[in-house]
């Protein structure tokens, strides 16, 4: 793990969330550090995707607190237009506009969002699509591209905001199995490049190999986290051995 700096990049404190009467996420407590990798892991509806689409504001949250970078996360447009150009997120679906290239796709943001002149918000497109290896496809629309290579562009577009945090809400469960590898291999080569990560998924083998730390969820609450060798040789907790024993075998 590469830390440059004593700032978390990512801080949770005593967060909680209520849907009406369901209380989604209990008393969170999580800091991540600059250049950390994290992996989240637990059953469907432990409050995973709601825990980081909390980090960058696209869910509120009921009380406590969420800094990124040092900075509180306040629900007012100046701090989550910072919030999310500092945090980047790809998610499940791909959510590519249909109508723009690939290219096009890459740029959007950059220009609409941070004011980048184009000629400049191209090049960094161009660069980030070299990044994922799926330069190539930049004149093509989306409906063109496998799913895979439409997560690739996802991620591409992503980074082309060069955010300081990336967050994944399970990027490859919508992708077919062939298609899963070409992913994962993109997020490993981010994580070797020390970019900060917080990924949501159920691939426990990508788990083991990209993860400083993994945090194991339940019901809205942290359960457990540790090394990927504490936690899936190791679990402390009988709800994260019951988990495991069903998704690794």
């Amino acid at each position: 793990m590469t830390q440059t700096t004593s700032t978390p990049a990512v801080q949770l404190r005593r967060l909680n969330k209520h849907y009406g009467e369901f209380h989604v996420l209990k008393d969170i407590d999580l800091e991540v550090a600059q250049g950390e990798r994290v992996i989240v892991c637990g059953p469907s509806g432990s409050g995973k995707s709601t825990m980081i689409r909390c980090v960058n504001g696209l869910e509120s949250y009921t009380d406590g607190e969420v800094l990124v970078l040092g900075h509180a996360l306040a629900h007012d447009g100046a701090a989550l237009s910072r919030a999310r150009q500092e945090v980047g997120m790809v998610f499940q679906s791909f959510n590519l506009f249909p109508h723009l290239t690939v290219l096009e796709n890459c740029m959007l943001a950059p220009v609409h969002c941070q004011g980048v002149p184009r000629a400049e918000a191209r090049e960094r497109a161009s660069h980030y699509l070299h990044r994922v290896h799926i330069a190539d496809q930049a004149g093509k629309y989306p409906g063109q591209l496998s799913g895979g290579q439409q997560q690739r562009v996802a991620i591409a577009r992503a980074l082309c905001m060069q955010p300081q945090v990336m967050l994944f809400d399970e990027p490859t469960s919508a992708l077919d199995p062939e298609m899963v590898k070409e992913v994962l291999d993109t997020m490993l080569a981010l994580a070797a490049d020390g970019m900060t990560m917080i990924c949501v998924t159920h691939e426990m083998g990508f788990a083991r190999q990209v993860a400083d730390r993994v945090v194991f969820m339940d019901q809205g609450q942290v359960i457990e986290h540790g090394c990927p060798a504490q936690v899936f040789d190791a679990p402390m907790h009988e709800r994260t051995r019951r988990f495991l024993e069903q998704v690794v075998h």
